[in-house]
This record gives structure tokens, C-alpha cells and sequence, in this order.
């Protein structure tokens, strides 16, 4: 099972598609990471089989994302690092650069391996490095990008999403109302490119190609749950991390990048409550907004 650990001005080992078959995987890192850091290495904690730090946040996305070295066809988990230390400023500049550097890489992937699909899952400031790397990319170069609790505004995903290879990939956008606070603190610490805009969690534009999934809700639990994916339901009201951390998504992620088809943006669409609990509604609980939640479809 090849796991390869790329950062930004490296260049891709040549034997890294070499051997096997299936999807690549890229994994991108969000705020306070850095490779290399003694303590925040995203190789040595989320990227690793073994993570070395025993905390909350660290579990192994490569082997929630069913890299264990089991099959041949299991594909390649990349995982992607960039330097997100230092101030939240410093941090969202430098998720622009990075975003440069893996549109590079992944077209290195495109040119060694065309016929191998290319997924991404990106946490936080992650997301940001995501949608900034298509603006550089060509029309499927990303097939499917998973966004988790992510740190940017409406209005620079949604000029990502109106490039030629924002208009081919799907984008699901994963959100819980337990990042309210670190949402509202991205909206107050950092200038917004446009005059009231907000958030992923309330404002990725909407498309063909573009899912929310509010993955605290009830109502979202109860039908992935029917559909055979039993993800933990949220166990506090604040949590920038639970998106991953919870028991049974990242299983759940892992069907959504390995078997696309059978979980199709349409499919996930008709399936889900049509509208999100409004923000603060964990934390007064007397705000959510009491939807019938009837399903137009299953899985």
C-alpha cells in the first residue's frame, strides 16, 4: 500500500504510481501543522498509520480511508503538507501558496497516471489550499474534494468553483453546527472579500456539483445510518476537529471517495434534509428550526 508524505516544493517520487492500482487520495492538513514541527507534524499525526501523539484530534486518516495494505486496487494516500503555523494570517496567506504547490503536484499525477481518478479531503484552512489549487488545474484534474469544517468565505470558493476544473470536480461540503465558533471567529479575524459574506458553513455556493452535508444533524445521521454508515453522533457543542474524529466518518468518507458512483451528489441530495439547522443552534438549542424531514429518496 504506497502512503507517500509530499510538501510544498517537493517533488513527487517517481515510484509512488508505480505499484498498484486505484484512486489517489490526497490528505491536506489545516491550521498548526507544519512538516517537521516537533510536535504538529501532520506526517507524524493525522497522515501516519501510527500516529507517534496520543490526543483527541490525531487518528489516522490513512487508515480511516481504508489504506491498510489489504488489496492491490487500494490506490494511493498522498498526504500533503504545508507550513500552517504561525498566526491565523500568516496561515490563510500561505494556504494560497500551498494551493499552488498542489495544483503542481497533482499535475505530476495527472501526467504519470491519467487513467487514475484523483480525490482530495482537506480539514479547515485545508479546504483553502483545495480550492485554491483548482484555479491552476485543468478540467478533471480533481475528481471529488471533501471539505471538512472549512476555513474560507463564500466568495473565493465560489471563484473556484467557476474555473474549468471547480466546474468538473464535486465538492461536498462538510459542515456542523459544532464549528460555529471557529466560523464566526474566521468571519471576525479575517477580512472578508465581499461585503457580508460568510463562512463555508453557510455559504459555499450552490451547483449541480456541490453538496452540503451538516453532519450533526439528526436528520443526516438517521439516513446514513439506514444506508449502512453509522457515524457517532456529535458529543459536545464546540468542536473544530469532530468532522474526522468522529467514530464512523471517516469510513464514511472513504465510500464517498472509493465509490463515487454509488454515492452519486444527486443521490446524497435527494436523500438529505433539503435545509441546515441555523448557526448557534447547538448552542441554543431553541433556535433549530423544527423542518419536516421527509425523504425524497434513499441510498
Amino acid at each position: 500500500m504506497p502512503l507517500v508524505h509530499v510538501n510544498t516544493g517537493d517533488h513527487l517520487p517517481t515510484w509512488a504510481l508505480d505499484a498498484g492500482s486505484g484512486p489517489v487520495i490526497i490528505m491536506v492538513h489545516g491550521f498548526r501543522y507544519a512538516p517537521g514541527h516537533a510536535s504538529e507534524c501532520p506526517h507524524r499525526q493525522i497522515f501516519s498509520l501510527a500516529p507517534e501523539r496520543e490526543c483527541f484530534k490525531v487518528v489516522s486518516w490513512p487508515r480511516g480511508l481504508g489504506f491498510d495494505g489489504t488489496r492491490g486496487d487500494e490506490g494511493l494516500a498522498l498526504g500533503f503538507g504545508w507550513n500552517a503555523r504561525g498566526t491565523l494570517w500568516q496561515a490563510y496567506r500561505e494556504a494560497v501558496h500551498a494551493g499552488e504547490a498542489l495544483a503542481a503536484t497533482i499535475n505530476v499525477l495527472q501526467a504519470r497516471a491519467p487513467h487514475r481518478p484523483v480525490h482530495a479531503i482537506a480539514h479547515s484552512l485545508g479546504a483553502r489550499v483545495v480550492l485554491s489549487a483548482l484555479s491552476h488545474l485543468k478540467p478533471g484534474a480533481i475528481d471529488r474534494a471533501i471539505l471538512l469544517a472549512g476555513a474560507e468565505f463564500g466568495h473565493h470558493a465560489a471563484q473556484a468553483l467557476a474555473s474549468p476544473a471547480g466546474h468538473a470536480a464535486e465538492i461536498i461540503n462538510v459542515t456542523t453546527r459544532e464549528n460555529d465558533v471557529y466560523d464566526f471567529l474566521l468571519e471576525c479575524l479575517i477580512p472578508a472579500p465581499a461585503r457580508g459574506d460568510r463562512s463555508l458553513g453557510l455559504a459555499l455556493p450552490t451547483g449541480a456539483n456541490v453538496l452540503t452535508l451538516q453532519l450533526d444533524d439528526p436528520g443526516t445521521l438517521d439516513v446514513l445510518n439506514r444506508a449502512g454508515y453509522d457515524v457517532a453522533p456529535p458529543a459536545t457543542r464546540i468542536c473544530h476537529w469532530s468532522a474526522y474524529t468522529r467514530p464512523g466518518a471517516l469510513d464514511f468518507y472513504a465510500a464517498l471517495l472509493r465509490d463515487p458512483d454509488r454515492l452519486s451528489i444527486a443521490q446524497l441530495r435527494a436523500a438529505l434534509p433539503e435545509r441546515a439547522a441555523p448557526r448557534w443552534s447547538r448552542l441554543l438549542p431553541e433556535m433549530r428550526l423544527h423542518l419536516p424531514m421527509g425523504r425524497k429518496a434513499s441510498f
